[in-house]
């Protein structure tokens, strides 16, 4: 790849001609930038398929609210270092050993059914995580107690540092409501929060969220956020293409010229989630399929050639990623001497892939794949229908397998059943990206998809660990780490390297790249967008929490 590739920032254009694009609209014709009212913002998120309501922060299937609805306690920044901005909470501060965290939550706040706001609110939702582990994927095992109505205290027994920015980024629900409610179960239709937004209007086709007049910020500027239901990334782009909708997060061709092609309209790029093959790993757990062998898992990392990947999938926008999954190479200070390749193979490795099947006893068949006990090294990869870039993607890592010896077959499901196949742990492949956490740091990620407490049994709903991965040396170091100051970092070497070296060897998520985060959004209707002078929020509108900032920070121009 070539040295730009490993800028973590850059500015983008994007989108073809509307000649090109074909013009094949399904999106509506009420934007801003379609002549409508600006104060009104259509945004597409990638949802293809019909929506099913459901405003569960907590749930898997959600299809939208955070942030908007449900306000966290302080916002954290994914896409730089800066300060935490204040939401619900106004102060917080550690005692000297990390034991305590003090918040001072913020006064006259009101739930949008005209209920006070109060730090019962907060000691309940904690609670109730503590005590439901499928939706507690923060590993909250503390204790919280309300001081008085504007200022809670969360305990812990060893030092926890490290799970301060979680526990400000967790969604808080009423307690008034939420008591009779099972939140890993139930279907919310109509939610009650503190945030800007209050639910409007749901269709399965686009809901809509209007701003919240009694909010404790004031009401937003932008009155109305529509977000759309299309048929995939190709529509997103024709929407664009036609001005129909203000803005997608997603693939567009000619990424470089979206405001020569469209001057309404810029782009802006991001590299932050990495590109994976999540596998269903765990045999013990129930996972069945040849994905369960570690050695399958290596064979396909070493199958895939990243460059051409990159070029034929993602127009050029990926970047680099580590074997460790630490982010190359903002996090590289965090690689330990126990990884070997700093970074993915860029070209296919195929007699390597080969060395790793035939140890492990897999034989090369007449048909040129490989078999052991009688089963074909044939794996499906779940993807949801319309995600165009990962369809493509899928068809060209197909290519490059079978030239390893493996047959992989994609299969196109809703956004739902994807969901719902992932974890519930029916799957053998689903290609999908592991986020980073709330300060840049790897200790997140490892926390959010390596710590057995967020698996479960196939058939049961896992949290963010979908790929069911256990090992109790990785969930140690992850305990060991939450103990110390982020900024310690001599201290945490040795647990860096405890987890890098388990992950690499088990690989229950296979690396493909790190993916370029690319916006295109209305500038002609609405000032105020993340740039790389002020990148406020992470520039993704399907960041739920980011999105909910730059929305508040917006300002229509009709």
């Amino acid at each position: 790849m070539s040295s730009t590739t490993r800028n973590r920032l850059k500015a983008a254009g994007a989108l073809l001609s509307a000649t090109a694009l074909g013009l094949t609209l399904t999106a509506c014709s009420d934007s801003g930038s379609n002549g409508g009212d600006a104060t009104t913002l259509v945004a597409y998120t990638g949802q293809a398929g019909d929506y099913q309501i459901n405003f569960n922060p907590f749930s898997p299937s959600r299809i939208g609210g955070l942030g908007t609805i449900y306000e966290n306690l302080f916002f954290y920044n994914k896409a730089q270092v800066s300060e935490p901005v204040p939401l619900l909470g106004t102060e917080q501060s550690w005692n000297e050993d990390g034991t305590v965290l003090s918040v001072t939550l913020r006064e006259n706040v009101k739930w949008t059914d005209g209920e006070d706001f109060t730090a019962d609110d907060v000691v309940f939702t904690f609670e109730m995580l503590k005590s439901t582990d499928s939706v507690n994927n923060i590993g909250f095992d503390g204790t919280v107690e309300a001081e008085d109505d504007h200022h809670v205290v969360f305990s812990f027994d060893e030092p926890t540092f490290v799970k301060g920015p979680d526990l400000m980024n967790t969604p808080i629900v009423p307690e008034h409501i939420w008591a009779d409610i099972n939140p890993v179960e139930d279907v919310i239709e109509e939610p009650i929060g503190t945030g800007a937004y209050v639910l409007d209007e749901f269709k399965p086709q686009a809901y809509t969220l209007k701003a919240n007049e009694d909010y404790w910020d004031g009401a937003p500027a932008v009155k109305l956020i529509r977000f759309l239901s299309l048929s995939g990334n190709q529509a997103g782009a024709d929407a664009i293409a036609a001005g129909t909708i203000d803005w997608q997060t997603g693939p567009i061709p000619d990424i470089q010229n979206t405001n020569k092609n469209f001057p309404n309209y810029d782009a802006f790029t991001q590299w932050q989630n990495q590109m994976v093959l999540a596998t269903c790993s765990n045999a013990d757990l129930g996972c069945e399929g040849p994905q369960t062998d570690p050695a399958v898992r290596h064979a396909l990392y070493y199958a895939l050639d990243r460059e051409q990947l990159n070029n034929l999938a993602f127009m050029e926008t990926a970047n680099e990623i580590s074997p460790a999954f630490t982010l190359t190479p903002s996090q590289d200070q965090y690689l330990t001497p126990v990884v070997d390749e700093l970074s993915a193979p860029e070209r296919s490795l195929a007699d390597t892939a080969s060395e790793y099947l035939e140890e492990a006893g897999w034989e090369l068949g007449d048909d040129g794949i490989y078999a052991k006990d009688g089963e074909r090294l044939s794996l499906t990869v779940e993807v949801v229908t319309g995600w165009t870039d990962y369809i493509t993607a899928i068809d060209t890592m197909a290519s490059q397998a079978k030239d390893a010896g493996i047959e992989l077959v994609g299969a196109q499901s809703s956004w739902n059943e994807w969901t719902e196949k992932k974890v519930s742990g029916n799957f053998e492949l689903a290609i999908d990206s592991l986020w980073q956490g709330p300060a840049p740091d790897p200790y997140y990620l490892y926390n959010y998809f390596y710590s057995s407490l967020s698996g479960a049994p196939v058939g049961e709903s896992a949290g963010n660990n979908f790929s069911r991965y256990a090992n109790p040396d990785v969930d140690a170091a992850i305990d060991a780490l939450s103990t110390l100051p982020l900024d310690d970092l001599a201290a945490r070497q040795a647990h860096f390297a405890e987890i890098q070296e388990a992950i690499i060897a088990d690989m229950p998520y296979i690396p493909i790249l790190t993916g370029g985060t690319t916006s295109v959004w209305n500038t002609a209707d609405f000032s105020g967008w993340p740039s790389g002078e002020d990148l406020y929020a992470f520039p993704a509108v399907w960041s739920a929490f980011d999105a909910a900032e730059i929305f508040k920070r917006l300002e229509p121009q009709g």
